[in-house]
């Protein structure tokens, strides 16, 4: 669809799984460089992080840095900092995915410094905060909860950021209340999008570490692992962490679109002569 010249890239109408996640990698696609170079940032950090946790519970590379068989527990807090991380970083971004998402959704392309205005950075930082720390609750009382909490609460940021709550914690309950709609749909559909990007980035992150690894260990080359290792996986999940940003701007966009009329109200403002991003603003 082409509106004002452009192409549109998040389509008005009702969406499948699969086309939710093809509109999410054009949404990448198009603020590749912003969001990428945000992404491996907060990703290069969290690996700095967690470097330190993983040297205090002497988990050691080659891989997953996790002892499946030890009946030690040292892991627990170290991998329940790590879903912390990624639900900080997730919601950050989504606060930047959701600012592209409702421009590419009307056809318009914005550029970075328009981007990052739209932004709201210190309430989706609150929000971020949160999300971690509910994350990280979850994970030590033990990780079931987890996935109530990304898959319920996680869309709060890009709430925040297409609705203009004035309030963050309004855009938290929102994300919530959305979430549920239809069956759980969206939780699912989150749930869904981090499953698919989660053996994505296990392939891009561990297949040449196994690969290498195998090769060196014969040598006896295996130092280089302290610091290749979390290279490899910040650079996956750099991938994936906006990705999976921009699966959460999308899929808010086609619920509102399936359960709120969105694109009845876009239509209209457009008959009418008005500014159609008014439709996507929802401040109450």
């Amino acid at each position: 669809m082409r509106v004002d010249g452009e192409t549109a890239v998040i389509p008005l109408r009702a969406m499948t799984a699969g086309e939710i996640l093809d509109a999410a990698v054009a949404l990448l696609r198009r603020h590749a460089a912003p969001l990428l170079a945000l992404s491996l940032t907060l990703a290069a950090v969290e690996q700095l992080m967690l470097a330190q946790l993983r040297t205090f519970a002497a988990l050691n590379p080659p891989l997953y840095y996790w002892r499946i068989n030890s009946e030690d527990i040292d892991w627990v807090p170290v991998v329940a900092a790590g879903l912390a991380s990624e639900a900080f970083i997730i919601a950050m971004l989504g606060a930047v995915a959701g600012a592209a998402a409702g421009p590419a959704l009307l056809g318009r392309r914005i550029g970075n410094r328009e981007l990052f205005a739209r932004v709201r950075p210190l309430p989706a930082l609150l929000l971020a905060v949160t999300l971690a720390a509910l994350t990280f609750g979850a994970a030590i009382a033990g990780f079931l909860g987890v996935i109530f909490v990304y898959g319920l609460a996680g869309l709060a940021t890009v709430v925040l950021t297409v609705d203009r709550t004035a309030n963050p914690f309004t855009a938290m309950g929102r994300a919530v209340g959305r979430a549920t709609r239809g069956g759980m749909r969206g939780a699912l559909l989150r749930l869904l999008g981090y499953l698919v990007w989660l053996a994505i980035r296990l392939a891009l992150g561990s297949g040449w570490v196994i690969a290498a690894s195998t090769v060196t260990s014969v040598a006896g080359w295996t130092w280089w692992l302290d610091w290749a290792v979390p290279v490899a996986w910040a650079m996956a999940n750099a991938v994936a962490y906006a990705a999976l940003a921009c699966l959460d701007a999308v899929l808010l966009l086609e619920i509102r679109v399936r359960t709120e009329g969105l694109d009845i109200s876009v239509s209209r403002a457009r008959s009418l002569g008005r500014d159609p991003a008014a439709a996507l603003v929802v401040r109450r």
